[in-house]
Parts: C-alpha cells; sequence; structure tokens
C-alpha cells in the first residue's frame, strides 16, 4: 500500500525531532500503522536550515499554505504555536479535507470548539496527544484507556520548567528569583518565561484535560490562572516541616455544583507519589470511580518525547484513514451531541483547605485573635506552627493549616486577618491538596 503522505508545518525542535523519529524507527512504525508513513512536505521560513534536516528528498517551501494545497498531502502537522496563524493554517487545512495533528495546546484551550466543529463537519481527524504532557500519552488515556470510568477529578504538574524551579528552590534554599535565573541560563526556562511562571501553559493543558475528562466544551477563559513568582523559600521550608512538597498543580474536578478548572502552586502530602516529581518531569494523577487513582509519569517536553506523540497520533489517523467518520473516537471523549453544558465554577466557589503565613508581632494574644477570626466564620483549623523569635526580634512567623473551606470565605477570614494591627506584612496564602 502506498504510505500516507505528511506534510510538516514548521521543522523546529518538535518537527526535527519527529522526521528524525519517523526516520530511524519506519520498520517498527509501518508494522504497527499496516502502511508507511513519509515527510513528503515541509514548510518553514527558513528554508535553508529546514532542508538540511530533511535531507534532499524532501520538498521544503516557506509558505504553508502550499504544504495545505497539495493533494498528494494527506495529514498537515502544525508545530507553529501561537493563536494566529496557526489558527488559520489549521483551519485551512480541514477545510482542505486534511487531517490534523498538532502539539498546539494554546490554539486548543481557547479555539478547541471553533476547530473540532470544523473537522466534524467535514469528516477530518485533529489529533493532539503532543499538545498535554509532551511524551506521556495522558489524552489516549482519558478519552479511550479510562472509557469506562466516571472520571472524579485530575491534578497534574503539567509544566517542566515551574517544576524545576521548585525542586531546585526546595532543594537549595533559594528565592525563586536566583533559581530562575539558573533555569534560563540551563536552558529549562524561555528568555521569556512568563507563560511557564505565570502559570498560563499548565491552565492551557488543564483546559484540555478537563474538557476530555467531563465532556465540557474547552473554555480557557473560565479557568483560575495562578503562577508561581510570589512562592519563598520559608514557605517551601514550612510546607517541609509540616510533611508537605509545594508544586504548580493543573487541577479540574467534578464538584457540586459545577467543574472545578484552576491551576495554581499547592501544598502536597510528602507521601504522595507526585509530590516526589522533581527537576523537568511531569506527572497527571486521574482518579476514576472504577479503575480508583492512577499516575502517568514521563518527560513532558523535548524533541524527541514530543515527537512520540505526534507519531503516535500519526499512526492513529494512518489506521483509521479510511474508516467512517462515525466511528472514529471522537475529540472529546464523548460523542459531539452529548457533550455536557455544566458550569465550571467561579474561584470563589472552590472548597479547598490552606496554607496561611502571617508575619506577626510578637506579643501575648496574637494567635487568639486570629484563631477567633477563623472560628467566627467556621473555619476549621488543622494545625499551627509558630516560629520563636531570635533573641531581640519583635515579630515571627504564625504558620496555619486549615480544613477545607469555600474560597470565598476564606477571602473574606485574610482580610480580616490583614486588617489586625499585629499583622505586619502581606498573609500569605497558599492552597492545600490531599490528592486521597
Amino acid at each position: 500500500m502506498k504510505p500516507i503522505q505528511v506534510g510538516l508545518l514548521g521543522i523546529g525542535t518538535v518537527g526535527s525531532g519527529v522526521f528524525n523519529v519517523l526516520r530511524r524507527n519506519q520498520e517498527e512504525i509501518q508494522r504497527r500503522a499496516g502502511r508507511g508513513i513519509e515527510i513528503g512536505m515541509v514548510a518553514d521560513l527558513d528554508t535553508a536550515r529546514a532542508q538540511s534536516v530533511v535531507g534532499s528528498g524532501v520538498k521544503v517551501v516557506k509558505d504553508a499554505r502550499e504544504v495545505i494545497a497539495n493533494p498528494d498531502i494527506d495529514i498537515v502537522v502544525e508545530l507553529i504555536g501561537g493563536y494566529g496563524i496557526a489558527r488559520e493554517l489549521m483551519l485551512a487545512a480541514i477545510a482542505a479535507g486534511k487531517h490534523v495533528v498538532t502539539a498546539n495546546k494554546a490554539l486548543l484551550a481557547v479555539h478547541g470548539t471553533e476547530i473540532f466543529a470544523a473537522a466534524h463537519q467535514r469528516g477530518v481527524m485533529v489529533a493532539f496527544e503532543a499538545a498535554v504532557a509532551g511524551g506521556i500519552p495522558i489524552i489516549k488515556s482519558l478519552r479511550e484507556g479510562l472509557t469506562a470510568n466516571r472520571i472524579e477529578w485530575i491534578a497534574g504538574i503539567i509544566n517542566g520548567t515551574t517544576n524545576f524551579i521548585l525542586s531546585e528552590m526546595r532543594d537549595k534554599g533559594l528565592d525563586f528569583d536566583v533559581v530562575l535565573k539558573e533555569a534560563q541560563r540551563l536552558g529549562y526556562a524561555e528568555a521569556d518565561p512568563t507563560f511557564d511562571i505565570e502559570g498560563v501553559d499548565a491552565a492551557h493543558k488543564a483546559t484540555i484535560m478537563s474538557a476530555i475528562a467531563f465532556g465540557i466544551p474547552v473554555q480557557f477563559d473560565k479557568a483560575y490562572v495562578e503562577g508561581i513568582t510570589k512562592l519563598a523559600a520559608q514557605d517551601i521550608r514550612y510546607a517541609e516541616q509540616l510533611g508537605y512538597r509545594i508544586k504548580l498543580l493543573g487541577i479540574t474536578k467534578r464538584a457540586t455544583k459545577g467543574i472545578e478548572l484552576r491551576v495554581h502552586p499547592s501544598l502536597v502530602p510528602a507521601r504522595r507519589l507526585i509530590a516526589n516529581v522533581e527537576g523537568a518531569m511531569n506527572a497527571v494523577v486521574v482518579q476514576g470511580d472504577a479503575v480508583g487513582t492512577t499516575l502517568h509519569y514521563g518527560k513532558g517536553a523535548g524533541s524527541e518525547p514530543t515527537a512520540s506523540a505526534v507519531i503516535a497520533d500519526l499512526v492513529d489517523i494512518t489506521r483509521l484513514h479510511t474508516a467512517d467518520a462515525a466511528h472514529r473516537v471522537p475529540h472529546l471523549a464523548f460523542q459531539p451531541d452529548q457533550m455536557s453544558s455544566e458550569a465550571v465554577l467561579p474561584m470563589d466557589e472552590v472548597v479547598t483547605s490552606y496554607y496561611l503565613r502571617l508575619r506577626v508581632a510578637d506579643e501575648a494574644g496574637v494567635l487568639a485573635k486570629v484563631t477567633g477570626l477563623c472560628a467566627d466564620a467556621g473555619v476549621s483549623i488543622d494545625a499551627v506552627l509558630q516560629r520563636e523569635a531570635g533573641e531581640g526580634e519583635r515579630q515571627t512567623d504564625l504558620i496555619i493549616l486549615t480544613h477545607n473551606v469555600r474560597e470565598g470565605t476564606m477571602n473574606e477570614v485574610i482580610g480580616r486577618m490583614q486588617a489586625l494591627p499585629t499583622v505586619l506584612a502581606p498573609i500569605v496564602r497558599i492552597r492545600k491538596e490531599e490528592l486521597a
């Protein structure tokens, strides 16, 4: 059978990985797919560099639309990134009847509803395993492997840059700014790391997982997003003393009044496996009613780990290329006419527990006033840690762990605590996730 023809839009880090892995493992891949998979055409603005990667046997062009217009190309792989031209090209490929593979989590998190609807109408597939957690097959697991389950919640370390920074802060006792510079020097963080350190990248990925887990439209605009830039070394140290580690988690959860969708630093019990995921690695915990808890761990980025996911999508499309569109796995796991309108909860309505650090005057009655405000609002305290003031010091740190409480209520209590004259600095609040 004639090999299926693939057009690559962009041949940077991931694109070159796709080309190299396909070439290296072509025999194994063909045995699994049932036919060969060949890259027949590449579009990249730097045509000379692209040609040096793929050699003389592959046509390289500057204009991606030439790839889309080529009737011999069956699958278009979009590796350009971003929201702008990538969206135009993806919709153009779908309109031309091409299947699409993408690693573009930002595009799908924001415009996924439009893209999936267009693909459904045209009868083509949009595959995106590489968009979440790099080489970890979490999309396939959620969409197919766990399809018998009612998913209860997902919690993931889904940004390697931030996990590397937090691991270094914990290991070396350094503050965020110092570790960020080191991460940039080592290549773990971009020159402009905003999307990573502010939690946006993780929120894109959490949005996609939430849609697949609960059968709701992708709704990035409804996600609560908080990064790691305000974390201090002493909070990581206090968390350790209390038996916790701080991780940036992407969380989506089925709640009584709707779906939670949030990204923020979280205290996680040190005994949990996910709390021990270090460096730039990724991990996703999924809780299903039938299977219980599953942990999916591996490299979340990099040339060949991401290429592994892209090629897995190419194999899936190759196997199903001639199948009736109605018999394919739906893009978001649920049949398009069976999607839920269940609302994403505003953050004020989320119920979780908290770590609070208060810088307070070292004088009698401070603890009583603070805990009294909690009691008045019905906030139950789980633990209290008060650092002994050093000789000559007139202020100290007071650490409080709470039981579960509604976020809006916690905000009101923190406001009242902050107004106390004995509270001397802005209160640090970090959410706590037991993941039990």
